[in-house]
């Protein structure tokens, strides 16, 4: 019987951006709106604020995924070019650097041999790649990917508090947004825990712990500098 084997590693780019995006919409968007809140401010002006907080951090995490993995996109760029020109200059000195490396992983130095030649055979640079650079298809950066990743789920993430405003009263605004977002955020680490195979319970108390301790401060400033609606 065909044994298939279901791994989760070419998930990890758009994975990683994906949590972090929903995570920081969340969090960050229920922690203004509490902090607004506590300020006493109107349901008008806490709406406003958090709309605001949707589209102001969805733009600027689209950016920064962007450019910090377009960065590391151009790193790996550099690499290869680099490695191209080492094996059009010296293969053997490539080969050799490639049987080292097998040798280094456990394999006896005639078959590391063997390996390397028939991966340069078939494709060199994507043998250096993988096992000298650590560099592959399945994680490599992708720039544009990670950028609507994101945005899309910090606008999610952002726009759950942002229905609690509109269908709770607000005298349960408080209480309600804050024990919302923990639930929330909850599921939020249960959804990446499956996703990625990793524990759910480590999973789900880390975001939980960190959101709440967020939530926490911002509701406490707001009380202190905010004054009665």
């Amino acid at each position: 019987m065909r044994h298939i084997e279901r791994h989760r590693t070419h998930r990890t780019g758009w994975l990683r951006a994906a949590v972090l995006g929903a995570n920081d919409g969340l969090v960050s968007t229920a922690s203004l709106v509490l902090g607004v809140i506590a300020a006493g401010a109107s349901t008008h002006s806490i709406l406003v604020a958090g709309v605001a907080s949707l589209v102001a951090g969805a733009m600027s995490m689209a950016a920064g995924e962007y450019v910090s993995v377009s960065s590391q996109a151009d790193t790996e760029r550099a690499d290869l070019d680099r490695e191209r020109k080492e094996l059009a200059e010296d293969p053997e000195q490539e080969m050799e650097e490639l049987t080292s490396i097998y040798v280094r992983r456990g394999l006896d130095r005639s078959l590391a041999k063997s390996v390397a030649v028939q991966l340069m055979n078939h494709d060199a640079l994507g043998a250096h790649g993988r096992d000298e650079l650590g560099i592959s298809d399945t994680l490599a950066a992708k720039p544009v990917q990670a950028a609507l990743a994101s945005a899309g789920t910090f606008a999610a993430g952002a726009a759950l508090p942002l229905l609690m405003v509109l269908i709770l009263p607000k005298v349960a605004l408080l209480w309600g947004i804050a024990g919302s977002a923990l639930i929330f955020l909850a599921l939020l680490g249960v959804v990446s825990a499956r996703t990625g195979g990793a524990p759910v319970w480590a999973s789900v108390i880390r975001v939980a712990f960190w959101g709440a301790l967020a939530m926490g401060i911002t509701a406490g400033v707001g009380s202190m500098f905010g004054v009665p609606a």
